[in-house]
């Protein structure tokens, strides 16, 4: 099968794009409005992007609020989505008003941030605050704009839950993260294996 995404196959009932690009991590990002009302979403168009000095972003179709509102005051905090949250994590998905805190109306628990203002999820078992560096609108091939916004940000401290640290490492299998897969379907880290990287040789 091929086909151009403005002309997808009617044999397929919904965008496969997301289902191909996946498992995705999820950017679980809480950010506060200019009036000071915590926001909290998760956002699947989400990674790092660079780790000198550590760098993530974020992508929203749209300026949706978590966008508008790191746009608007240069911060965020990413919180770790793992199985014990996903509840949690999907609530707050849901399309609440820009004046209502998903923290608040979802009974989430929140703790302060070392450095930024927005609060994190306080049980997540990592948390990463970061300053914004880049707000980019993208566009298309003929130079338009899509309406998809990403946000950059610059990560300047990282919480660790205790708890999920083994031998010195950040522990896959104790933090339990849940990603996402295509359509409604999200997915859980199983089954590791490690695999290093190996040295070229003539």
């Amino acid at each position: 099968m091929f086909y151009i995404p403005e002309n997808r196959d009617p044999s397929l009932k919904h965008d496969p794009v997301k289902a191909i690009v996946a498992p995705r991590p999820i950017g679980w990002i809480s950010t506060l409005s200019k009036k000071g009302v915590a926001n909290l979403a998760p956002y699947s168009f989400f990674n790092a992007v660079g780790g000198q000095p550590p760098m993530l972003m974020f992508a929203s179709e749209g300026f949706k609020d978590s966008a508008q509102n790191a746009a608007d005051t240069g911060e965020f905090v990413f919180n770790y989505a793992s199985k014990n949250l996903s509840e949690e994590m999907n609530n707050s998905s849901s399309d609440a008003p820009h004046s209502i805190s998903e923290f608040e109306h979802y009974n989430i628990e929140q703790a302060p941030s070392k450095i930024v203002a927005p609060p994190r999820v306080a049980k997540a078992n990592a948390a990463m605050e970061c300053k914004v560096t880049s707000v980019i609108e993208t566009n298309d091939v003929e130079g338009n704009l899509t309406g998809a916004i990403i946000i950059i940000g610059q990560v300047v401290g990282v919480h660790i839950n205790d708890a999920v640290i083994r031998d010195g490492l950040f522990d896959i299998n104790l933090a339990e993260p849940i990603s996402r897969l295509g359509y409604m379907d999200f997915g859980l880290t199983s089954d590791l294996h490690e695999m290093l990287r190996p040295e070229f040789k003539e």
